[in-house]
């Protein structure tokens, strides 16, 4: 196509007009001073400056942080509000009576009558908080907690839930919520991972790796899975004499770091180093940390971790005394499960069915070592700088299902809680209608909530960003408010 005069710019020198010029470049100069200051003052967005070989590095917050590590208690499979934390007296006035202008179908089919509390409730500590005799030891702690009860998912469905909490969003392939936190902050320990999941002693959740994997951040900041009984697989050295292999380690280093002043851009070869290196000093200090024959007979007996009636409990036990462990070493970020999935029956707290004897058993393995864990690490002066989050992925209906004792699926309104570092203790924020149906007042989204843990790091959660596939994704997505009523 031949050039036309008429189409060019320059066929109306107006753009050339003195005026505009001047205008512009006082425009284009307040834009500079703009963002100047802004990165003056640590305003603008960016992403931590990561050195390949050296990914665990501690890292500068944004602000001054209150919390310095995180230990997430995540209750797989859904705990219902109504037989823990949320009282609604409403709901023992309607027992036995049908919701009206409720659902007549819900998650997984008729919906049936309003059902009561499977518990009491009574007041607690000095707050006089009603809590559920379902869980005595917890109840204890009311008074240091405080209470997010309008908490809203995104999904009825345990795996797309399960998503939503951990990475803040319903689909695979995000990153979870600690590896945002370990690929922003490091790790004020070199010789263990940021960032360990310990998975329930009966097995993992749902979607097992989704919920400590690092999506499309770089794999360094992926959770590492152990136990206090399963410890790292592979990571004892095979059977060679301590000279061989300090000698074949010493070339091993030589050669790799020879290549490395050979090819200084190769981030990729740093960074495969590095792990080398900390699985090395992982040998060492996994199996110190994960040893608990140290342990006083009273902390084993304070966390249940002596139980022999309950193996199980016992397990979840030396889980949570690993979880300090791993606080008092400078790990990040520790996610603790209690609750899985696995063929041969539910060993998690989706109460469909029969959801007492459900609760009953799950609650004794949660309810004293989960206590235990937050009063030793308050007795340890560990509290004031530890983060503990309680949290699930949706709650329960206010009925139970039609024909059985069981409440189905509720991503509409349920509670979450914080304690330790930087939490306002004994508050109860948010609330749900009446009958614990429906968040009605002060509603968050989950995103909320990550924000709040992100911002008790020191992290402004829409300044912590990954460029992926051309967009800026952050942890919250487009959305997320600090939860300011809960925070100190």
């Amino acid at each position: 196509m031949p050039f036309s005069c008429d189409a060019s710019p320059f066929a109306d020198r107006s753009w050339l007009d003195r005026r505009r010029f001047l205008s512009d470049a006082a425009t284009g100069l307040g834009a500079v001073a703009l963002a100047s200051l802004l990165g003056r003052d640590g305003l603008l967005a960016a992403s931590p400056q990561i050195d390949p070989a050296r990914p665990y590095a501690p890292r500068q917050s944004h602000f001054p942080a209150r919390a310095k590590n995180v230990v997430v208690i995540f209750c797989a499979g859904a705990v219902s509000q109504l037989e823990t934390w949320d009282y609604k007296p409403e709901l023992i006035k309607q027992d036995g009576k049908p919701l009206e202008g409720g659902p007549a179908v819900t998650f997984q089919g008729p919906a049936g009558n309003l059902a009561r509390p499977q518990y009491t409730f009574r007041p607690r500590g000095e707050t006089g908080k009603m809590v559920s005799d379902m869980i005595p030891h917890l109840a204890e702690l009311t008074d240091e907690i405080a209470f997010i009860h309008s908490l809203t998912s995104e999904s009825n469905t345990h795996g797309p839930a399960e998503n939503f909490l951990s990475t803040g969003s319903v689909l695979d392939g995000f990153p979870s919520l600690g590896s945002w936190v370990t690929y922003a902050l490091g790790s004020e320990n070199q010789n263990l991972p940021a960032y360990v999941a310990i998975p329930d002693p009966r097995g993992v959740p749902q979607n097992g790796s989704n919920n400590w994997g690092p999506g499309f951040l770089p794999a360094a900041f992926q959770g590492t899975t152990f136990s206090a009984s399963a410890p790292v697989r592979h990571l004892q050295p095979p059977g060679v004499a301590p000279e061989a292999d300090l000698a074949t380690r010493s070339l091993l280093d030589r050669m790799n770091h020879r290549h490395l002043q050979q090819h200084p851009g190769d981030s990729k070869l740093a960074a495969r180093i590095a792990s080398y290196e900390l699985a090395a000093r992982m040998q060492l200090s996994v199996p110190e940390v994960t040893d608990l024959s140290g342990e006083s007979a009273h902390v084993l007996r304070q966390y249940g971790a002596d139980d022999e009636s309950n193996p199980t409990k016992a397990a979840f036990a030396r889980n949570c005394i690993l979880a300090r462990r791993l606080i008092e070493k400078g790990v990040r970020f520790v996610q603790l499960f209690n609750g899985a999935y696995a063929s041969g029956g539910k060993l998690n707290w989706d109460g469909h069915q029969k959801l007492k004897e459900q609760y009953d058993t799950h609650a004794e393995i949660l309810d004293q070592p989960a206590a235990a864990l937050i009063r030793d690490l308050r007795q340890r002066g560990l509290l004031e700088e530890t983060l503990v989050v309680w949290c699930t992925e949706f709650g329960r209906m206010p009925m139970f299902q039609k024909g059985a004792h069981g409440r189905d699926h509720n991503p509409d309104g349920f509670t979450c809680w914080l304690t330790g570092a930087g939490v306002k203790p004994g508050v109860s924020h948010g609330v749900t209608d009446d009958l614990g149906r429906r968040a009605v007042a002060d509603v968050h989204p989950l995103y909320d909530f990550n924000a709040t843990i992100l911002h008790l790091l020191g992290m402004d959660h829409e300044r912590l960003t990954f460029k992926h596939n051309g967009i800026e994704r952050r942890l919250t997505n487009v959305e997320g408010h600090v939860i300011s009523e809960v925070l100190a």
